[in-house]
C-alpha cells in the first residue's frame, strides 16, 4: 500500500510543475506513478522524490530580494531603507496590527494541507529521514543514504530558521504525523526559542557530517546542499540566536551566545578553507562577475547557490526574475529598481572613509569619488552596462518640462525613476532582451563574504577590535580599497563601534541580496524599545523609525517639448567604464554636464506615500516576531499567542519569543 505522504506530493506536483531548479531538478520525474516500496529501495526513484523536495522549498527563488523558504516574497525587503515606494503592512503608520487575521501567513495551516507550506515541507524531510533508517531502503547505498538524511536535516533546519525568525519558538516536529483532532500526542507545545535554535543547530550539525563539501559531478549536482553550507548556516543561525532580538544578555561581551557563535564561524572558516572555499576574486571587477562568470562550475565564494535556466528548454524551466526586474525600458527590462537617495548617500569614498554630506561629499554629484563596488551595485547616467546586442550600452536619467508652468515631464528613454541611479548588480552584461529570464545568472545566497563578516561581528560583541578590524579589512582590500586607515574602517574605539562598523559593511557588502531586513529585525533597529537593551543609542544609530526613502530627478535648466531632448547628443558623449584607464576623466566629463545642464529636484510627490498621503516609517515594537495568524490558532488551541497579539479569542499573548 502507498503511503498517504506519497499521494500528498503528487498532489503537491501539479501546483509547481511549471518551474524547477538546478539540473538534478530541470526534469521532473514520475516517482508517483510507483508504490511506496519501489520509490524507496530504488536509487533513481528516491532521487527523484528527494529533487522533488528541494523543488518545494526553492521553486519561487528567483530574486535575491526575496526571502522565506518555500513561499519567497520581497515584503521584507521593502521594509528596509534598500527599496521605497511600498509601505507593507508593517512599516504603515496608519496601521495598527495585532488581530491574528493581521499576522504574517506563513505558518500556514495544518500539517496535513496539501499546500506547500513550512509544516507539510517538514513533513515531507522526516519522511525521508525515516525511510532510510528502514528495511525497505537496504537496497540503497550506504553513500546514497547518508547523503539523503544529510540534506534532508539541513533543509529541515532552513525551514525551522525561517518559522523561528518570523514568530520565534515554534512546535518542534521530528516524526512523520497523522492529522488528528483527538491525538493529543501530537498536540505539541511551542518550543522556546532556545529550544528551536538548539535543534536547528543539531540538524545543521547531522547534515555537516553527512555530505560532501563539494558534491562529484557538477554538472549534475552543482547547487545541491553541502556541509560547507551547513557550517557556514550555522554560523549564521547562531550569529542570530546572540543579537538582542533573541538574547537579553547581548550587552555581555563574556556572553556564552557570542562566544558560541564565534567559534562556529571559526569552525566553519577553517574547514570551508581547507575545501576550496573562499573569496571569489582579488578585485572589484571579479567581485561583480561572480553571479554569472562559472555558472554551472564550483565558485570558491557560492557556499549556498541556486541556478536559473540559460536557455528556454521546456516549459519546466527555472527562471531568473532579477535580471527583467532590474533592467530598465530602454533595455527591454521591467523599469528597474531604483535605490532610494540614503543608499546612494551610504557607501564609501574611495578611500574607504564614510561620505558626510558638505564635508568630504557633495551629494549632488553622488558618482564621484566612491569606492569600487559603489559602481557594481548601480548604474547611474552615462555608466557602461552593457547587454548582448550592445556590450558598450549605456543609458541616461533625467527629465524635462516644455514651460516652468508645466505640470508634467518627459523622461530620457521612458526611464522615469524617482533616483537618479538604478540597482544593477548582480546583472549579467551578456543578457539578451527578451529573454532575461535566461541570463545565467545565479543567486548566492550565502557567500563566503557573509561568513567572514560574521566573525567579525561577534569579535565585536566581545570586545576584541582588532580581529573585528581585522576580518573587515579582508572584504574591502579584496574590492581593491586602499589599506591606510584600515582600509577606511579607521580605529574602532570601542565594541559598539565595531558592531557598528560591522552593520555598516553588510549593508555596502551584501547590499540588494535579501539580507538587510534580517540584520534590522536581529539588531532591533527600528526603535529604541526596552526590550532591545537600547541598542541603537548604544550603536550610536538613529531608529528607523520616523525616516522616509527619499528621491529626486535629474532635471534640466533647459525647456523643450516633450519630443524634443534638450541635452544634445555630443554632449552626452560619455561613456563611464570602472575598469577602463579613463574612468576618472569620464567621470569629471559627466559632472561639468550635470553642472551646466542639469539641477537636483524634489520628487514631485513623496515617495512613501499610503492612499497619497506621504508617511514615515512606523515598526511597532511587537512587530519584530510576528504572532501566529488566525488559521493556526484556530485549529491547533493549545499553541500560545505571541506577546504584543492577540489570541484567537481575543486575550492577550503570552509566549516570550526572547527565552
Amino acid at each position: 500500500m502507498k503511503n498517504k505522504i506519497l499521494y500528498l506530493f503528487a498532489s503537491l506536483s501539479i501546483l509547481v510543475l511549471a518551474s524547477c531548479s538546478q539540473k538534478f531538478l530541470e526534469e521532473m520525474k514520475p516517482y508517483n506513478q510507483y508504490g511506496e516500496e519501489q520509490v524507496f529501495s530504488n536509487e533513481t526513484l528516491a532521487g527523484w522524490y528527494i529533487d522533488r523536495v528541494y523543488n518545494y522549498y526553492f521553486v519561487a527563488y528567483n530574486s535575491p530580494l526575496k526571502q522565506l523558504v518555500g513561499s519567497y516574497n520581497d515584503n521584507r525587503s521593502r521594509m528596509t531603507e534598500e527599496i521605497a515606494g511600498t509601505v507593507v503592512n508593517f512599516i504603515d503608520p496608519t496601521k495598527t496590527l495585532q488581530l491574528p487575521t493581521d499576522a504574517d501567513g506563513y505558518y500556514g495551516t495544518t500539517n496535513s494541507s496539501v499546500n506547500n507550506n513550512p509544516y507539510t515541507r517538514l513533513r515531507f524531510t522526516n519522511e525521508i529521514l525515516t525511510k532510510m533508517d528502514q528495511p525497505e531502503t537496504a537496497n540503497l547505498s550506504a553513500t546514497f543514504r547518508q547523503r539523503a538524511k544529510g540534506q534532508m536535516y539541513f533543509l529541515r533546519a532552513l525551514q525551522y530558521f525561517d518559522l523561528v525568525r518570523v514568530y520565534g519558538g515554534v512546535p518542534i516536529v521530528l516524526t512523520v504525523q497523522n492529522s488528528s483532532t483527538t491525538d493529543e500526542s501530537i498536540q505539541l507545545p511551542r518550543a522556546t526559542s532556545s529550544e528551536s535554535f538548539a535543534q536547528i543547530v543539531k540538524d545543521l550539525d547531522s547534515a555537516a557530517a553527512l555530505l560532501p563539501m563539494q558534491w562529484e559531478n557538477p554538472a549534475v549536482n552543482y547547487g545541491r546542499l553541502t556541509a560547507a553550507g551547513a557550517l557556514a548556516m550555522k554560523s549564521r543561525v547562531l550569529l542570530t540566536a546572540a543579537s538582542p532580538l533573541f538574547n537579553k544578555d547581548w550587552d555581555n561581551s563574556g556572553s556564552e551566545k557570542w562566544q558560541v557563535a564565534l567559534q562556529a564561524g571559526l569552525d566553519a572558516e577553517t574547514k570551508l578553507t581547507a575545501g576550496g572555499y573562499g573569496l571569489y576574486g582579488s578585485t572589484a571587477k571579479e567581485w561583480a562577475r561572480m553571479t554569472y562568470a562559472q555558472t554551472g562550475t564550483f565558485n570558491k565564494e557560492a557556499i549556498m547557490v541556486f541556478l536559473f535556466s540559460n536557455t528556454q528548454v521546456s516549459s519546466a524551466g527555472y527562471n531568473n526574475g532579477w535580471e527583467n526586474a532590474v533592467r530598465l525600458p530602454d533595455y527591454g527590462g521591467n523599469g528597474g529598481i531604483a535605490p532610494p537617495k540614503e543608499m546612494l548617500d551610504l557607501f564609501p569614498l574611495a578611500n574607504g572613509e564614510r561620505p558626510v554630506n558638505g564635508v568630504n561629499y557633495v551629494d549632488t554629484f553622488f558618482f564621484e569619488n566612491r569606492e569600487p563596488r559603489f559602481y557594481r551595485t548601480f548604474a547611474f547616467s552615462g555608466l557602461k552596462w552593457g547587454m548582448s546586442s550592445d556590450a558598450n550600452k549605456n543609458t541616461w536619467f533625467y527629465r524635462w518640462k516644455a514651460s516652468a508652468d508645466a505640470t508634467t515631464a518627459t523622461s530620457y528613454g521612458n526611464n522615469q525613476t524617482n533616483s537618479p541611479a538604478v540597482v544593477y548588480k548582480m546583472s549579467n552584461p551578456a543578457a539578451a532582451s527578451g529573454t532575461y529570464a535566461f541570463s545565467n545568472t545565479s543567486i548566492f545566497e550565502y557567500r563566503y563574504a557573509e561568513l567572514l563578516l560574521n566573525i567579525a561581528e561577534c569579535y565585536a560583541a566581545k570586545g576584541d577590535v582588532q580581529n573585528t578590524i581585522s576580518y573587515l579589512s579582508k572584504i574591502r582590500a579584496r574590492v581593491g580599497i586602499p589599506s591606510a586607515n584600515n582600509y577606511g574602517i579607521g580605529n574602532l574605539a570601542d565594541k559598539y563601534k565595531a558592531i557598528e562598523a560591522c552593520l555598516y559593511e553588510r549593508r555596502i557588502e551584501l547590499a540588494y541580496e535579501g539580507k538587510r531586513f534580517w540584520d534590522v529585525q536581529r539588531w532591533m533597529l527600528y526603535d529604541n524599545v526596552s526590550n532591545s537593551g537600547n541598542s541603537v543609542s548604544k550603536l550610536g544609530l538613529q531608529p528607523i523609525n520616523g525616516t522616509s526613502r527619499n528621491g529626486y530627478y535629474w532635471q534640466s535648466k533647459t525647456f523643450s517639448e516633450p519630443k524634443v531632448d534638450p541635452i544634445p547628443a555630443a554632449e552626452k558623449d560619455i561613456l563611464i567604464d570602472p575598469d577602463a584607464e579613463n574612468f576618472n576623466t569620464e567621470i569629471a566629463k559627466l559632472k561639468a554636464l550635470y553642472q551646466s545642464r542639469f539641477v537636483m529636484t524634489p520628487l514631485d510627490q513623496a515617495w512613501d506615500r499610503v492612499n497619497g498621503t506621504p508617511v514615515s516609517i512606523l515598526f511597532r515594537p511587537h512587530y519584530y516576531l510576528s504572532g501566529l495568524a488566525a488559521a493556526p490558532l484556530s485549529n491547533n488551541p493549545w499553541l500560545k499567542q505571541n506577546i504584543g497579539w492577540l489570541d484567537y479569542s481575543g486575550g492577550q499573548g503570552t509566549f516570550d519569543y526572547q527565552q
